[in-house]
C-alpha cells in the first residue's frame, strides 16, 4: 500500500452496516486525514470516553434517527489499551460490526512503543521510509535512529561540531517540530558522546523551542560586538557583562553559510528581536543589520516588506494539516502587530500588498476551515488542538501527581497579535518569565458563550444546549468537569470579571491550602473590544497600555507563589470589520451578533441570507440542535454600511487560532517593577 491510512480507510465502506465497533488503542482513526477520509465517505464518528456523554450523543443524534427508519453509518471509537471492545455497553456490542487497528500490523519491523509516541502525522513519512529501505526487524534505538533520520531528518553521527547542532537545532525549531521526548533522549544520548558539546545545555535546548531561541537572543549582542570589532578595529566587550540566563557556550557561529540563511528569517518572522548597537550604524550595513535597532520607521519598513513576502509565500494549502496554520498565525500575528505600530506611515504600494495578502489569507483559511473544522471536534485532547480539549490535556497531564495545582486563565477575547503585545509587557516586568507558546481552535461561532463555555466544559457546545446563549453555567461546568476526575468541590475555584480592581479577593481563595484547580476568566480585553472605536490599532494600543500595568502579572504572581500551573488561553479573537448592512429580520434570529447571526432552523437562516448571498451558512459542527450559524462575509459585520467595528464571531483567523501559553518561572533573577 502506498499510504499506511489505506489499511485503515479500506474498511470504510459505506452501507455495509449502520453502526462499526472499532478498538483503536492507538488513536488512529482519530488523526486528522483519517477523520477527513471515513467523513467523506458518509461516515459519522462518535469517540467513546465518558459513558455518560457518549449516551447523550448516541440516543439522540443516531437512535432516535434509526426509530424513524432513517440509515446512518455510524462509527463508534474505543481508546483502550488493547484491541478489545469488550468495555463497550452491550446494546453496541449486539448491533456492531467489529474492526480493530493498531501500529503493530502497520509498521511490524519497528519498536513499537517508539512508534506509537510519534505524533500521527509523522507517520506518513515513516511508513514511506520503511516501504523503500525495508530496513528489516529494529530494536528500540534501532528504531529512534531510523525514525529521527527519515521523519525528523536528524543524522546524529553526522552533527560533529557547535555550526552542525546549531543548524540541526534552527531547523528543528524554526519549522516548530513536535518530537517526541523519546526521541530527544536517544539524540541527546547520541550528541553527549562527543565532547564537544559537553558544555551545551543539550537537556534544555533540544526539547525547548522557547528556551532555545531566548538561547540565541542573549547571545546576539555577544556576535554583534565580534563583528563590531572585525569591522571597525575596536576590542570586544567582556561576555560577562551580558549577564546570561541560558548556560552555554558564550559565542555562536551565526556568521556560517549554514547558520547565516536562518539569521534574516529569524528577525523578521519574531524568533529574535533586534537589539541596539553602539556601533549600529557601521554594522547596518553589512548583513548583520537586520538584527540591529536603528531608525524606527526605516527598521519596520525593511521588516514589513520581507514579513509580507514570508507570510505570502508561506499560506497553508487546502490539503495543510491544522499545525501548519498553528504556524501561520504566528507569522500572521507577527504582521498584523507589525502594521499597526504606531511609528511612521505605511506607504500606499504596501498598504495595497497587505490588503491583497489579507484576502488570500481569508479566502484560504475559510475553504480549509469548511473542509477540515469537523474532524479536529474528534482529536485528541494531548496536545489540545480545539478549546474544549484543555480540561483533558490538564487532567493527563497530571493525572500521576494530585498535589499539583492547576489554573486555567482564560483572557477573554484576546488574539494572538494581542498576546504578542501582552507578552512583551510581561518580559519588561518580569523577566524571569518563561513563555511555552502554542495555539488552539476556538468554536465557532467564536462567541464567549459557545467557545469559553465549551472550554471550562471539557466538551463542545453540543452538550450544554440549555446554556448555550450565556456564560452563567460556566462554573457548574467547570466543578462537573474536575468532580468527575475525583477532587472535591472546595478543591476547585472558579472565578470571572477579573482584569481589574483590586486583587485581594481571589489572591485569598487561591493561597487557600485546599486549592488546587482554579479557572479564571480575565475580561477586561473583552470589554475593550465591545467599546472599540479606533479598530486595531485603537484595540492594540488599549492593551498595550493594560498590559503594563500590574494587574496581569500580579496575578500570575498570585498563582505561582503556591505553584500553581498556569496555562493561559482564549476563547476567540477579534477583527476589525466594516458593516455590510443589517439583514431585516424582524425577530427571527435567536442572537443578532455583529459578525454572525444565529436562527431556530435553516429555513429562516436561508431567507435571511438571500438578502446576504455573500454570508457564510455555517454547518453546525458541535453545536445543539435548532442552532444554526450565519456568518459575515470576510472583513464584514452586520451593521450599517460603511461603519467600523471591533467585534468577534466569525472565522477568520483572528478570531478562530488563539493563544494557548504555558507560564513558568525561569531561575530567580531580580525583577523590573
Amino acid at each position: 500500500m502506498n499510504s499506511w491510512r489505506e489499511h485503515i480507510l479500506n474498511e470504510f465502506t459505506p452501507n455495509v452496516a449502520r453502526l462499526t465497533l472499532v478498538a483503536d488503542p492507538d488513536g488512529l482513526l482519530l488523526e486528522e486525514k483519517i477523520l477527513q477520509g471515513v467523513r467523506e465517505r458518509g461516515f459519522e464518528l462518535l469517540p467513546f470516553e465518558d459513558h455518560i456523554a457518549f449516551r447523550y450523543a448516541y440516543e439522540s443524534k443516531f437512535r432516535s434517527r434509526w426509530d424513524h427508519g432513517e440509515y446512518t453509518d455510524l462509527v463508534v471509537v474505543l481508546r483502550s489499551t488493547a484491541n478489545d471492545l469488550g468495555s463497550l455497553p452491550y446494546d453496541l456490542l449486539q448491533a456492531g460490526r467489529k474492526l480493530a487497528f493498531n501500529l503493530g500490523d502497520i509498521f511490524p519491523n519497528l519498536s513499537y512503543p517508539v512508534v506509537a509516541a510519534l505524533d500521527r502525522g509523522d507517520l506518513d513519512a515513516v511508513y514511506e521510509a520503511q516501504r523503500k529501505h525495508a530496513p528489516g526487524q529494529l530494536g528500540d534505538n534501532a528504531t529512534k535512529e531510523f525514525i529521527l533520520r527519515h521523519a525528523f531528518e536528524v543524522a546524529p553521527e553526522l552533527i560533529k561540531n557547535s555550526a552542525d547542532l546549531l543548524r540541526a537545532l534552527l531547523r528543528r525549531h524554526y519549522q516548530g517540530q513536535q518530537v517526541p521526548s523519546i526521541l530527544d533522549k536517544r539524540f541527546i544520548q547520541l550528541l553527549r558522546q562527543n565532547q564537544v558539546f559537553n558544555d551545551w545545555p543539550l537537556e534544555e535546548l533540544v526539547p525547548n523551542r522557547e528556551t532555545f531561541f531566548s538561547f540565541l537572543q542573549e547571545r546576539w549582542p555577544i556576535f554583534l560586538d565580534y563583528e563590531a570589532a572585525k569591522v571597525g578595529s575596536s576590542a570586544r566587550e567582556d561576555n560577562g557583562k551580558y549577564g546570561l540566563a541560558v548556560d552555554g557556550p558564550v559565542d555562536l557561529p551565526f556568521g556560517h553559510h549554514d547558520i547565516r540563511v536562518y539569521v534574516d528569517n529569524l528577525f523578521t518572522e519574531g524568533f529574535l528581536r533586534s537589539v541596539p548597537h553602539e556601533r549600529g550604524s557601521l554594522l547596518s550595513k553589512t548583513w548583520v543589520g537586520v538584527g540591529i535597532k536603528s531608525d524606527p520607521s526605516e527598521d519596520r519598513v525593511r521588516r514589513l516588506s520581507k514579513l509580507l513576502e514570508t507570510v505570502d509565500a508561506s499560506i497553508p494549502a487546502l490539503e495543510a494539516r491544522h499545525g501548519d496554520w498553528f504556524r501561520f498565525a504566528h507569522s500572521w500575528a507577527e504582521l498584523i502587530v507589525l502594521v499597526n505600530e504606531p511609528v511612521g506611515i505605511v506607504s500606499d504600494q504596501i498598504s495595497e500588498r497587505i490588503r491583497v495578502v489579507q484576502a488570500k489569507v481569508d479566502a484560504e483559511f475559510c475553504g480549509w476551515l469548511s473542509k477540515r473544522y469537523a474532524g479536529l471536534v474528534n482529536l485528541p485532547p494531548t496536545p489540545p488542538t480545539m478549546l474544549h480539549h484543555v480540561p483533558s490535556y490538564l487532567a493527563h497531564q497530571f493525572e500521576d501527581d494530585r498535589n499539583v495545582k492547576i489554573a486555567m486563565v482564560v483572557l477573554d477575547g484576546l488574539s494572538m497579535d494581542q498576546w504578542l503585545l501582552a507578552r512583551q509587557a510581561l518580559e519588561e516586568r518580569r523577566p524571569s518569565y518563561r513563555f511555552n507558546v502554542q495555539a488552539v481552535f476556538a468554536w465557532v461561532p467564536s462567541l464567549t458563550s459557545v467557545s469559553r463555555q465549551a472550554a471550562f466544559a471539557g466538551k463542545p457546545p453540543f452538550y450544554f444546549p440549555g446554556s448555550i446563549e450565556s456564560t452563567d453555567k460556566e462554573s457548574t461546568l467547570w466543578t462537573q468537569f474536575w468532580a468527575d476526575r475525583g477532587y472535591s468541590q472546595n478543591e476547585i475555584v472558579y472565578a470571572k470579571a477579573l482584569g481589574e480592581g483590586t486583587l485581594e479577593g481571589i489572591s485569598e481563595v487561591l493561597s487557600h491550602p485546599k486549592t488546587k484547580i482554579a479557572g479564571l476568566v480575565i475580561d477586561k480585553v473583552d470589554r475593550i473590544i465591545h467599546g472599540m472605536e479606533l479598530g486595531t490599532a485603537g484595540m492594540h494600543n488599549q492593551v498595550r497600555q493594560w498590559a503594563r500595568l500590574p494587574y496581569l502579572d500580579s496575578l500570575l504572581e498570585i498563582l505561582l507563589a503556591p505553584g500553581f500551573c498556569i496555562y493561559l488561553t482564549s476563547d476567540h479573537g477579534n477583527i476589525e470589520a466594516r458593516g455590510c448592512g443589517r439583514p431585516a429580520e424582524g425577530s427571527v434570529a435567536d442572537l443578532r451578533g455583529e459578525r454572525v447571526r444565529i436562527y431556530p432552523n435553516k429555513a429562516l437562516l436561508g431567507e435571511v441570507r438571500k438578502v446576504c448571498p455573500l454570508a457564510l451558512e455555517w454547518e453546525p459542527v458541535g453545536l445543539p440542535d435548532a442552532y444554526f450559524p450565519l456568518i459575515a462575509p470576510h472583513r464584514k459585520a452586520f451593521v450599517p454600511d460603511g461603519k467600523h467595528t471591533v467585534s468577534h464571531g466569525g472565522i477568520s483567523i483572528e478570531e478562530v487560532i488563539v493563544p494557548f501559553i504555558q507560564i513558568e518561572r525561569r531561575a530567580s533573577e531580580p525583577e523590573r517593577n
